[in-house]
């Protein structure tokens, strides 16, 4: 290792204090829940500092398998599942909707940890689409109504138009959800906490399901296996 390589490696020591290079993922036996150790770490990316820590990126694919991918921002996350709001004349909604299943990517670089997230997606209520939307400012309400989502526009001033014309729409009055808006669930069926270690000797855990049989089938339950995975 080159002087200056040792150097970034103390520099990465020292950044991410005991949650880092220095420290590692906890034994096996103390990380039960996925849920719990996603939990801590969404805590520990708010307290770092880091511009929006609740940025992921959201991969999904065409249901002959093209795949694609864009940042989006969590919105909840809890037993049920991590939560995203969109357009659903978008790209990803479309693809969502022929193949419902889809993959998440947290990259908090300062504390050199990621989560992944991988299972099945479907659509929130209106009630809870309707709720979330209530929680927005008045301009992106209007955005939502502006914009069709991934669709060509002729140029800015067109946009700029539309946004316009909303804003006519609803002035004086309340801004209600579009009913061609509203949020997603992704229900996990792996998670895998990456934490950075020195000299590329990085700690993986990786979550899935454990399976328990019922009527001669397989059924996962509400606990997980995990698997401590080579860097």
């Amino acid at each position: 290792m080159s002087k200056l390589d040792d150097l970034r490696a103390h520099l990465r020591a020292i950044r991410t204090l005991t949650k880092g290079v220095t420290h590692g993922l906890p034994v096996l036996e103390a990380a039960e829940d996925p849920y719990d150790l996603f939990s801590d770490w969404f805590r520990d990316a708010e307290a770092s500092g880091l511009l929006l820590p609740e940025s992921m990126a959201l991969a999904t694919a065409t249901a002959d398998g093209r795949p694609s991918v864009r940042m989006v921002l969590l919105k909840g996350v809890g037993p049920a599942g991590f939560r995203f709001f969109t357009n659903f004349g978008s790209r990803k909604a479309a693809e969502l909707d022929d193949n419902p299943r889809a993959s998440l990517c947290f990259h908090w670089s300062v504390l050199e940890r990621q989560v992944r997230v991988e299972g099945r997606v479907e659509r929130l209520s209106a009630e809870d689409s309707t709720a979330y939307f209530a929680t927005r400012d008045r301009g992106s309400r209007i955005g939502a109504w502006a914009s069709a989502q991934s669709r060509p526009i002729a140029d800015r001033a067109a946009l700029e138009a539309q946004v316009v014309e909303a804003e006519s729409r609803f002035r004086g009055r309340d801004v209600p959800l579009p009913d061609f808006w509203g949020g997603y669930r992704l229900v996990p069926d792996r998670f895998e906490f990456w934490q950075g270690r020195a000299n590329r000797l990085h700690d993986r855990l990786e979550y899935t399901p454990r399976a328990r049989s019922l009527d001669g089938g397989r059924e996962a339950d509400d606990h997980w296996e995990v698997t401590r995975l080579q860097p």
